[in-house]
């Protein structure tokens, strides 16, 4: 019995955290400026979804990304410049919510990372190739 109502409970968790709340008004909701549309799009495209599984706002179907669109229609459509919208964003939430992440010493290892490991990669690789003859 209480494994069924542990079940229940379970199962019922995530559909009990959606918000009753109706999207904001400029979530879904395109801008009447073709111009300024393609501007807030193209900036949605490149901001994270901080509570999805790497999906852009424009994608993300999540609360928060409806509140983030909303917030950048707000904002060009006031006239902001789509790299102050964004440096604004960057400002309230961190790098993480870019996903061009600017370089900083908190960064360095993710932009040296790859060179690294193809540096290791055809080392070992030469290696491999210098034994069998």
């Amino acid at each position: 019995m209480r494994q069924a109502l542990f079940a229940l409970t379970m199962l019922a968790g995530p559909a009990l955290a959606q918000s009753a709340m109706p999207p904001p008004v400029l979530a879904d909701t395109q801008l009447t400026d073709p111009a300024r549309e393609r501007e807030a799009k193209a900036l949605m495209e490149t901001l994270r979804c901080l509570v999805c599984q790497g999906q852009s706002i424009a994608d993300s179907d999540a609360d928060m990304a409806a509140d983030m669109r909303a917030l950048v229609r707000q904002r060009i459509a006031a006239g902001d410049r789509p790299i102050a919208v964004r440096d604004w964003l960057i400002d309230r939430y961190g790098d993480y919510v870019s996903y061009d992440p600017p370089m900083s010493a908190a960064t360095w290892p993710l932009w040296l990372a790859p060179i690294a490991l193809l540096l290791t990669g055809g080392w070992l690789a030469s290696r491999s190739l210098r034994r069998r003859r």
